[in-house]
């Protein structure tokens, strides 16, 4: 019998997705950066990943955030996102809940009122606002990274579904944007499983066809997002609201509507020239939870205009935890985490 292992969580959700974050029991990685760390996992520590997110510890649709010291001294901490997808190197609801966290553990000390702070994640330095009332963090707004439109309104034909209008959005990743009407969908809650399999074959249909591109990072792999698109409704000169359901490949249909699917929106609404800096866009889950995306400006990097943005959302507790991982039990995987865990 081999000697249990354990770590700890602080187990959280914004607009429904939950997103489990590691405070504990991991040593320290290897690397310059929390980017080069994130390198590290993907490559030789996936075990930890693959353990929260699969039976008997979890389920897909989770995330993971592992906190990290922080490799830029601007930085409170740093965090590596992982998800069933991999290990994208930004996101807007797990941005929101390792901000939650890392006040409410105590790692950054809360503050009454508005206080900020940065966060180092695998794309770099984000900026935290966070607004605390009564000692409850009742808001996270955190910068959405640099957004933009790679192709817009190309078509392709998916089998079991015919010809599909979508654009291509970096906002963090590529996300395909498909209008929901179009498609026949409501977004709402009962058509769930009906989402994820139209998202699927249009995923895979496109991923069939292309690849693309990043204008600085080049290949970040294949196509992982599809954001539906409901109609867009004007509630006020500078407020907007619509419908949206994130899909991430393969099968996952997110509780939330996603900061980074939202940062795409925003940058579609900029280059159709629907929107001017100021406005603000909340996008609205299956599960009527929202996140709210602030269209902040444009600058250019390099040759690419990109949208600024923010995303505002809340985070909850769910849960404070330690994680036993017993290395005997036939359903636990050790291989690719044994050796990253303090006790291993």
């Amino acid at each position: 019998m081999s000697q249990p292992l354990s770590f700890q969580l602080i187990d959280t959700h914004a607009g429904g997705d939950v997103s489990r974050i590691v405070i504990g029991g991991i040593a320290p990685l290897p690397g310059a950066s929390v980017r080069e760390q994130m390198h590290y996992l993907r490559d030789d520590a996936d075990g930890l990943r693959r353990l929260l997110l699969e039976e008997p510890y979890g389920i897909p649709e989770m995330s993971v955030d592992l906190i990290v010291p922080a490799t830029d001294t601007a930085a409170a901490a740093g965090y590596i996102i992982m998800e069933v997808m991999g290990y994208p190197i930004y996101s807007g609801s797990n941005t929101i809940c390792t901000a939650t966290a890392v006040l409410e553990s105590g790692i950054v000390p809360k503050q009454e009122g508005h206080q900020q702070f940065k966060l180092e994640s695998p794309a770099g330095l984000v900026q935290i606002d966070a607004r605390v009332e009564n000692g409850v963090v009742e808001s996270i707004t955190c910068e959405g990274l640099p957004s933009y439109i790679d192709t817009y309104q190309a078509s392709i034909q998916v089998p079991g579904i015919g010809k599909v209008t979508y654009s291509i959005a970096y906002s963090g990743g590529f996300y395909a944007l498909v209008d929901a009407t179009e498609l026949g969908f409501s977004l709402v809650r009962e058509e769930e499983r009906a989402l994820a399999e139209c998202a699927h074959k249009i995923v895979e249909a496109i991923q069939a066809e292309r690849g693309f591109s990043h204008y600085s990072l080049g290949d970040v792999g294949p196509l992982p997002f599809l954001h539906f698109m409901g109609p867009v409704e004007r509630v006020a000169d500078d407020f907007y609201r619509s419908r949206s359901t994130t899909y991430v490949h393969p099968g996952v249909i997110c509780r939330s509507t996603t900061g980074t699917g939202t940062s795409a929106r925003l940058a579609l609404m900029h280059h159709e020239g629907r929107i001017k800096p100021g406005d603000r866009l909340e996008t609205v889950s299956l599960r009527e939870t929202g996140f709210i995306g602030e269209f902040t400006g444009t600058h250019l990097e390099g040759s690419q205009a990109v949208v600024e943005n923010t995303i505002t959302g809340k985070g909850y507790v769910l849960a404070r935890s330690e994680i036993v991982v017993n290395c005997d039990d036939p359903m636990v995987e050790c291989q690719g985490l044994r050796h990253i865990l303090t006790q291993g």
